[in-house]
């Protein structure tokens, strides 16, 4: 499949630059590994939660695979309406994990979930232009508080990753894993730092198929069970049942929806700030029509609600490349991969230890990369101080402590447990409350202001100074450490 941008010699948006087919699949492919674990962890968890065979569970993997690679094709390239064309790859959301989880240990099941699905996303889609104007509340100082929340979110995975990934084996945490995963992480650092252009690029796939290599020289990689199974299959619609529409899932379903929807604009917002270009209401919509749209379609192959994939945007980030067609080859790969079970076993064979080297480096250049948007904001005589603080703070809380809203209600805790929404809702709010309604502000300094208004001094008190002069402790001196006596007749004007 060729994927042309409209001017290869002139391009108006970073994000249209065409690399090349061969470029395009090698960093392609480099999105497909960085996001392969977290793609194929729902429909895992929820094939287990729901007694389903590994071969039927291996139809789930198909499906998000599949489905995350149309959606993908959709947000990157575009079309009328639909699609940010911006380089965010899509998948399954793990926000909804817990929701589908419960729909189908309560007697539900899987037809009550796609059914759940598919009508919250109806509903999602109906209110999308809704979201699309909450762009003029996002100036840099809530971007870069969402962007630095995204990576700090994320470190955790990259934490459990290198220690092995699944905390029920006995190897998690071992030496191994860990040694293994700063390998990886050394190998990364390293291509960064001696090779070329291209290389430093593809850091991260090289280091993860180096490390993938050392696993297996230790006994750690098994590829035997690449050849086992069928090579070719398409998702079959429907397979698990027509869907079943049952007003309490809906309900629930629809509040990650919600959730989704502020995830995936905080991510449109991102990655249009690391690379540079700008983000519309318009284009905004478009995105959040595509997410739901392909969380619509989802459910008849036998997947979930779709978002963009945070870790990604770290990729972008680390990289460089902004091109939005490297992700629409990645999208190419994941429909393939949908398409061929065999290929996802090859990726499957990466270990996750590997991951979770890389991942060190990925999700912390996100935090750095919304740390650089804070820096380009003003603090001075203003409560922005305090904005960042809390707004960090509170998405903080449920990654520092998972269980913190464990007695709130249901939907509450389904909206605040992802620390990325709790953020980006804390720090609209806060945003809108000290910067935008100005009634009842305090004349008064707050502590968080005190200190940060800017200072002047006349050029006639400048004559007075000599080199080496210093005030300490309320009192001058010269440079021999003599105090200079303050005149106390009146300037002269």
């Amino acid at each position: 499949m060729d994927i042309k941008s409209t001017s290869q010699s002139a391009v108006a948006r970073p994000e249209d630059e065409n690399l090349g087919i061969g470029a395009n699949i090698a960093y392609g492919f480099q999105h497909v590994l960085t996001m392969y674990g977290g793609i194929i962890a729902v429909p895992l968890i929820v094939g287990q939660a729901a007694g389903l065979l590994p071969a039927e569970i291996g139809l789930l993997i198909a499906a998000s695979l599949f489905i995350g690679g149309i959606a993908t094709l959709l947000q990157t390239i575009g079309v009328p309406f639909f699609g940010c064309q911006l380089p965010l790859v899509q998948g399954v959301s793990f926000a909804s994990v817990a929701t589908v989880v419960a729909i189908v240990t309560t007697g539900g099941g899987l037809p009550s979930v796609f059914g759940a699905v598919i009508a919250a996303s109806a509903l999602g889609f109906l209110i999308t232009p809704i979201f699309s104007q909450i762009i003029k509340f996002f100036p840099p100082l809530v971007t870069g508080t969402v962007i630095t929340t995204i990576g700090l979110t994320l470190m955790p995975v990259a934490a459990r990753w290198a220690m092995g990934g699944n905390s029920n084996l006995p190897t998690f945490g071992s030496m191994t894993n860990i040694g293994l995963a700063g390998f990886t992480l050394a190998m990364v650092l390293l291509l960064s730092k001696l090779g070329n252009a291209a290389i430093s690029r593809l850091s991260i796939l090289l280091a993860m198929v180096i490390g993938t290599f050392v696993a297996w020289a230790l006994g750690l990689v098994d590829f035997s069970g690449i050849t086992t199974g069928s090579i070719f299959a398409l998702p079959t619609p429907f397979h698990f049942g027509m869907p079943t529409f049952e007003i309490a899932a809906i309900i629930s379903m629809f509040i990650v929806v919600l959730v989704i929807l502020v995830e995936t604009s905080a991510d449109i917002l991102a990655v249009g700030d690391i690379i540079e270009t700008d983000i519309d209401s318009k284009r905004l919509g478009n995105g959040l029509r595509a997410d739901m749209a392909a969380s619509m379609i989802a459910p008849i192959f036998g997947s979930f609600t779709q978002s963009a994939f945070a870790q990604n945007v770290g990729l972008v980030a680390v990289t460089g490349v902004k091109s939005r067609f490297v992700v629409a080859y990645a999208g190419i790969i994941l429909v393939v991969l949908g398409l061929m079970p065999i290929m996802g076993r090859v990726i499957a064979t990466v270990p996750t230890a590997v991951l979770g080297g890389a991942g060190i480096v990925l999700f912390g250049t996100v935090a750095a990369s919304g740390i650089r948007t804070l820096a380009q904001v003003s603090y001075t005589n203003n409560m922005n101080l305090i904005i960042v603080a809390t707004s960090i703070g509170f998405g903080m809380l449920p990654i520092a402590a998972p269980a913190f809203y464990d007695q709130f209600p249901d939907w509450f805790a389904t909206i605040f447990h992802s620390g990325i929404s709790s953020a980006a809702i804390m720090a609209i709010a806060l945003n809108l409350l000290f910067n935008h309604l100005k009634i009842g502000n305090s004349d008064q300094q707050s502590v968080f202001v005190a200190g940060t208004e800017d200072r002047s001094v006349r050029p006639v008190v400048m004559v007075d100074l000599y080199e080496g002069d210093y005030f300490t402790e309320g009192k001058l001196f010269d440079c021999d450490g003599k105090e200079i006596p303050v005149s106390k007749e009146p300037a002269q004007h």
